[in-house]
């Protein structure tokens, strides 16, 4: 590499590790802790690159971006970050920063992108948001590299006009995401429209939906559970659109290509909706992030005027092993309780552990190869659940827990086959009356009394 470069950064670590590194490749370094002495280097011409931390003892290095590229409008920055949400890299890239990385990052990979600026001319300035105007309190938080990934190609494809497929599991924040790009791109003044298949029917429907959205976005969420018929609807109203069409974007918790080689989705509309594909992560494969994420709930738990809590590391370290298989929302929920329910500030690994042990044990079933034996499908779910935890153990209580999800689900088929006469429930699965009342009540099933032609 050859070139000035310019690092702010208030860790004095940081400082010294950049500074040996870029001299090592041949670059020649200034380093500050100061907001001040940065922007004086950047009016005096010096650097060819700048690599700026956001938070500084006297300011702030994103609000200084556009300064800068008045400034300079030739000079690169690369903003580094220890505030890993998805706001700080949309307004890394509304301001036209080069790049942005999270903090902790790889020096390998900022090596890189630094060699990388130094080369490339930097694009023209791109309008800018006010900060006002933003969509708040986004719970899209995480430091992982697949969520520091998402947030980047979200800060790319959010003011393109090009369809976007958002894909994870339920409750992974696919609708959020959504919401995220139309309020942070800029259509975002204009409506959000969320399309019902019932919004589809008649011959009116589909002009109707694209009326409502008045150039804005359109969702369709969950777009791999909508009929042949609204399928063919959503096709032919994307055939017709025109000029000042909305951003169209779609999610699924289904494999749509699965679905597609089953006939069950039709080709033409998958390739209409996956301009660009955004995967959502579990929280399984990001568990580094469980932790930011819950001090997250905590904090706008307290916020809401609910009594102040933090994990202790052994709750931590269960929450870390548990699979969370309603993913964000499931964690989000068991926080609130846990702030609800804690007897102390602190709340300790036994209290967490009394609310795992009322969780999902595993993530749904998925439906495996039909000529599967019931056991040999068990037995494929339950290792995969012990792999989820990584080498550690699941919380204790498991056997009662697996016994839970098996048997909740088995009674509650058992009274809709029998139409909720409870006799006759009891005699088809071999346990006394008392015994299923009992269960009944434990296991907070809901019984309907009807008629049963069987």
């Amino acid at each position: 590499m050859d070139g000035t470069v310019l690092v702010a950064d208030d860790d004095r670590t940081i400082r010294t590790v950049l500074t040996q590194a870029l001299t090592r490749a041949g670059c020649k370094v200034h380093a500050t802790s100061s907001i001040v002495t940065l922007m004086r280097w950047v009016e005096e011409g010096k650097g060819d690159l700048v690599i700026s931390d956001v938070i500084m003892p006297d300011g702030n290095g994103l609000e200084q971006l556009p300064k800068i590229a008045e400034l300079r409008p030739g000079l690169p920055v690369i903003v580094i970050s220890a505030q890993n949400t998805i706001m700080t890299a949309i307004q890394a890239a509304e301001a036209d920063a080069y790049d942005y990385l999270p903090k902790p990052f790889d020096l390998p990979d900022l090596m890189k992108r630094s060699a990388r600026a130094l080369e490339v001319k930097r694009r023209a300035p791109a309008p800018r948001i006010d900060s006002d105007e933003r969509t708040g309190d986004l719970p899209l938080v995480g430091r992982t590299a697949a969520m520091q990934a998402l947030y980047r190609l979200v800060a790319r494809v959010m003011n393109t006009p090009l369809p976007v497929l958002i894909t994870g599991e339920s409750g992974t924040g696919k609708s959020l995401i959504a919401r995220a790009i139309h309020d942070l791109s800029d259509r975002r003044s204009l409506p959000f429209v969320v399309v019902a298949p019932s919004d589809l029917e008649g011959m009116d429907g589909p002009s109707t939906v694209i009326a409502r959205a008045k150039g804005g976005s359109v969702l369709f969420d969950e777009v791999g559970d909508l009929s042949q018929d609204a399928q063919a609807r959503i096709v032919r109203m994307l055939d017709a659109l025109g000029e000042n069409a909305p951003r169209i974007m779609a999610t699924s918790q289904i494999d749509l290509m699965s679905r597609m080689e089953s006939g069950e989705f039709r080709e033409d509309l998958f390739y209409r909706l996956s301009g660009v594909t955004i995967a959502v992560p579990s929280l399984r494969e990001r568990v580094d992030d469980v932790a930011i994420l819950a001090e997250h709930f905590l904090s706008k738990s307290e916020r809401d005027g609910m009594p102040a809590r933090r994990l202790s590391q052994g709750a931590l370290d269960l929450a870390r092993a548990y699979s969370w298989p309603g993913n964000v929302r499931q964690l989000e929920n068991a926080m609130r309780r846990l702030v609800a329910t804690a007897a102390e500030e602190e709340i300790t690994r036994g209290e967490m552990e009394m609310i795992l042990s009322n969780q999902p044990a595993m993530e749904p079933l998925r439906s495996g190869d039909s000529g599967d034996k019931l056991s040999a499908s068990v037995n494929k779910h339950l290792r995969r659940y012990f792999d989820l935890h990584g080498g550690v153990l699941p919380p204790p209580g498991l056997h009662q827990r697996i016994l839970r999800e098996v048997e909740t689900p088995l009674i509650e088929i058992a009274l809709d086959a029998t139409g909720g006469n409870q006799a006759k429930c009891a005699d088809l699965l071999g346990i006394n009356r008392n015994t299923l009342r009992k269960k009944i009540t434990e296991l907070d099933i809901r019984v309907t009394r009807r008629r049963k032609l069987m």
